[in-house]
């Protein structure tokens, strides 16, 4: 059992002020302070998934603070929390990576402002978050409807880059362009999303493409041909590099999905665990071209995978 079905099945005070909670399964939780202000609360940590110490820094913090852009909602501040071995103070290398955080949190305008360390062998890195949104606002991963059209706002692999650079195999130049995917704050695609009237979002990391689309309560129908990929991590797929996490995901989702004409590898590549990737977005389609204009000159295009049905059923299609 994953941690957030053990917290959605906890008994929870009722407080009407809490908007979101633990059995939401939504990217961050949201407690109304006032009719029009909302407190949004998330937390994320992991170990390193790239050599460079200054860019795992910077992932983790873009990482951390993506739930809260996922909620429509505006980061505050942040306080840090570290894992790392005691005898491996001297290095220099913690301060590059709080360094790396610490300016990446700068950008999100969102001052680190504490945090906890503990000593541990391997060493962990990340946020927890607090931000703010309009209540009446705030978009969740629920609220979906049908004939919505589904966007995506990053490529997808992530994770099978950070397996092969674990592994020493992973090209320099994907393994770059995986660290600026990484790196990049997921703020412009939220306000973009809010201003051209989204039903519902999450933010695409762990539980990979599709495990994210079923978080969204609705039948949904993709197509692989639009979904958007790293370059030249097919290559990396072919070797069969997937993570771990990648592979659970594509387990969790048997009798879940309809894998209309996909193959084993492709299937895989859309259940890839990813960090710090894009957002999700369902939004109607009269709004459409307003939300791709809004996103014009962002790294990479915005894509368009596909709708939301009303069957209920989630189909991936070739």
């Amino acid at each position: 059992m994953e941690l957030g079905q053990v917290l959605g099945s906890l008994p929870l005070l009722q407080d009407p002020n809490v908007l979101v909670g633990a059995g939401s399964r939504d990217d961050a939780a949201v407690y109304r302070i006032a009719d029009d202000r909302a407190l949004v609360a998330t937390v994320d940590f992991f170990t390193p998934i790239v050599d460079d110490p200054r860019a795992f820094g910077s992932i983790a913090a873009a990482n951390s603070v993506s739930d809260v852009y996922a909620m429509g909602g505006k980061p505050l501040f942040a306080l840090s929390v570290l894992a790392w071995p005691r005898d491996n103070m001297a290095t220099g290398i913690l301060e590059q990576i709080v360094a790396g955080g610490a300016a990446k949190m700068v950008e999100a305008g969102a001052p680190v402002v504490g945090g906890h360390s503990i000593d541990d062998a391997e060493p962990k890195f990340g946020y927890a978050v607090v931000g703010e949104v309009d209540p009446r606002r705030m978009i969740t991963n629920e609220g979906a409807q049908t004939g919505d059209l589904l966007y995506l706002t990053k490529p997808l692999c992530s994770g099978l880059v950070a397996t092969a650079i674990k592994q020493g195999v992973c090209p320099p130049a994907l393994a770059a362009a995986a660290t600026v995917l990484m790196t990049h704050l997921n703020k412009h695609a939220a306000e973009a999303m809010v201003a051209a009237g989204a039903h519902a979002a999450t933010d695409v990391t762990g539980y990979g493409l599709i495990g994210h689309l079923v978080n969204l309560k609705v039948g949904a129908e993709i197509e692989l041909s639009h979904v958007p990929f790293l370059d030249g991590v097919r290559d990396l797929a072919a070797r069969d590099l997937f993570p771990s996490g990648s592979r659970r995901n594509h387990e969790s989702l048997a009798g879940l999905v309809h894998w209309d004409g996909l193959g084993l590898e492709d299937q895989l590549l859309l259940c890839d665990a990813q960090t710090s990737g894009g957002l999700l977005v369902a939004l109607p389609e009269d709004r459409a071209s307003e939300f791709e204009q809004l996103l014009e000159g962002s790294p990479w295009p915005v894509a368009r995978i596909g709708r939301v049905t009303d069957d209920g059923s989630i189909r991936a299609r070739a």
